[in-house]
């Protein structure tokens, strides 16, 4: 088993730590910095120069163009994937391979069958495993829960969703343009639907049973930084309904590819009150009749890490890695795992399967 037992600090290594863009510079880094429980020991990048830089800006001792020498290295102790979902897999796997402790960008894997392969590893290792499922852990959505569980609007009865993303449009990003392909493993139903269902779910239960839609309105995109036209095979509409354990029912659309106005936003309605989470995860309520909606912050207690400066991102992704120290030093079961994530790809490929059939399917978690 990998060091990251006991009273001694979590050596991280970061895969896809480039120093000027990306998501581990926005959310992993400045994350790791605000922790003490944590030190940042290894960086690689695909180039020398752009790792040994972001080791020099993060304090990191060791600097690899590749990701084996990191994994392989005695110092590091958690094995950090942040690149893109294609490429998760092989990093990963080394990982595993090495006995080290691994977090991994959500999704896992870019198929069911891949993810299952990656938990399955992980788990005949018996390393510890993080995966990048971080809202159902804002400091918000856990009062979410904890309000709805206390009654604060009665029995609930539905759960209305709603997200529309200017991502994975007609005009893409040569850096995204990769998530045109399906099999890529990035597109609307994997990273907007998934990236909201995990905490709403969390957050009101189990689905029952659902029927979706799940389609394609762009047949191709153009790169927007060298005007290539390139085809699009992947997703860029789910719709889902859906009745959840305890008899609401879930309506929940999400798109990509939105020109102006993106929107995001998740209601809460019940027997006694309404709640609605906000986009950038703010939550508000009333109960009674007629009532205006009026913040309702997190309690103190919720929030596990300091904010300083952090970014909402950030302190989201800051709160796995409390959580999995917590794990670790107290023996418990904080931080979302590779189960998690195997159980949301299960979702996903059942929603993708409803569409298919056409018909009401069950859920059976």
């Amino acid at each position: 088993m990998s060091g990251t037992r006991g009273s001694k600090k979590i050596r991280v290594g970061i895969i896809g730590a480039s120093p000027d863009r990306g998501w581990a510079v926005a959310t992993h880094l400045p994350a790791l910095a605000s922790l003490d429980a944590y030190e940042l020991t290894a960086v690689s990048t695909t180039r020398q120069a752009s790792a040994d830089e972001a080791a020099r800006r993060f304090g990191a001792r060791h600097a690899f163009a590749s990701a084996e020498p990191l994994i392989e290295h005695p110092d590091v102790d958690l094995v950090v994937v942040s690149v893109r979902a294609p490429e998760h897999a092989r990093p990963v796997r080394a990982a595993i391979a090495a006995k080290k402790d691994v977090f991994c960008e959500w999704p896992l894997g870019v198929s069911l069958a891949e993810a299952t392969e990656l938990a399955g590893a992980a788990e005949a290792a018996g390393v510890r495993t993080l995966i990048g499922l971080q809202r159902r852990l804002a400091p918000s959505v856990r009062h979410l829960r904890d309000l709805i569980a206390g009654g604060y609007v009665g029995k609930l009865r539905s759960v209305t969703v709603h997200a529309a993303m200017p991502m994975a449009g007609a005009r893409r990003a040569r850096s995204d343009a990769y998530a045109a392909d399906a099999k890529n493993g990035a597109h609307v139903l994997t990273i907007v639907a998934a990236h909201l269902l995990d905490p709403v779910l969390s957050a009101v239960g189990e689905l029952e049973s659902l029927s979706s839609l799940v389609t394609r309105q762009f047949d191709e995109a153009t790169v927007i930084e060298t005007g290539e036209v390139v085809p699009v095979t992947a997703p860029d509409q789910t719709l889902i309904s859906g009745t959840l354990v305890g008899g609401a029912v879930l309506s929940a659309h999400f798109e990509t590819g939105k020109r102006n106005g993106p929107v995001l936003s998740c209601t809460f309605t019940g027997t006694e009150g309404d709640l609605v989470l906000s986009h950038d995860l703010s939550l508000s309520g009333a109960r009674g009749d007629g009532q205006p909606l009026e913040p309702l912050p997190a309690p103190e207690g919720l929030s596990w890490v300091p904010r300083a400066d952090l970014s909402d991102d950030a302190v989201q992704i800051a709160h796995v890695y409390a959580a999995f120290a917590r794990d670790i030093a107290e023996g418990t079961s904080l931080a979302p795992t590779f189960r998690d994530a195997l159980k949301l790809h299960r979702l996903i490929d059942t929603i993708a399967e409803a569409s298919v059939a056409g018909r009401r399917v069950p859920w059976k978690g």
